[in-house]
């Protein structure tokens, strides 16, 4: 069982910048690929980010390609997202995800395997 909690999120203003974070239970956290999704009020949960159990290789949708970026740190079991250059149509309940044991990194919900309850951000005009 793996236990995922974000934080970081909050209201800042557009072009503004914040740093999520998702710690992680168990001790095989730099066995996992990870992904945070997002999810605004009326829409579906959708992909932002994501990053290979070893940090090589990074995934990001178009819409935050260049402003955001995703990390890990397997000694701290901890994956974070830098959002930089943030609009008003960021705002989300952001969630990080765990992938387990899969042959590539996914980019879709349902290849995710484990949630953390998610983090508000908000982006004022």
């Amino acid at each position: 069982q793996v236990q995922l909690v974000e934080s970081g999120g909050g209201l800042v203003q557009a072009g503004g910048s914040l740093r999520l974070s998702c710690a992680a239970s168990g001790r095989t956290f730099s066995s996992y690929d990870m992904g945070w999704f997002r999810q605004a009020p009326g829409k579906e949960r959708e992909f932002v980010a994501a990053i290979s159990w070893s940090g090589v290789g990074t995934y990001y949708a178009d819409s935050v390609k260049g402003r955001f970026t995703i990390s890990r740190d397997n000694a701290k079991n901890t994956v974070y997202l830098q959002m930089n250059s943030l609009k008003p149509e960021d705002t989300a309940v952001y969630y990080c995800a765990a992938e387990v044991g899969k042959l590539r990194v996914g980019v879709r919900v349902y290849e995710y395997d484990y949630w953390g309850p998610g983090t508000q951000v908000t982006v004022s005009s």
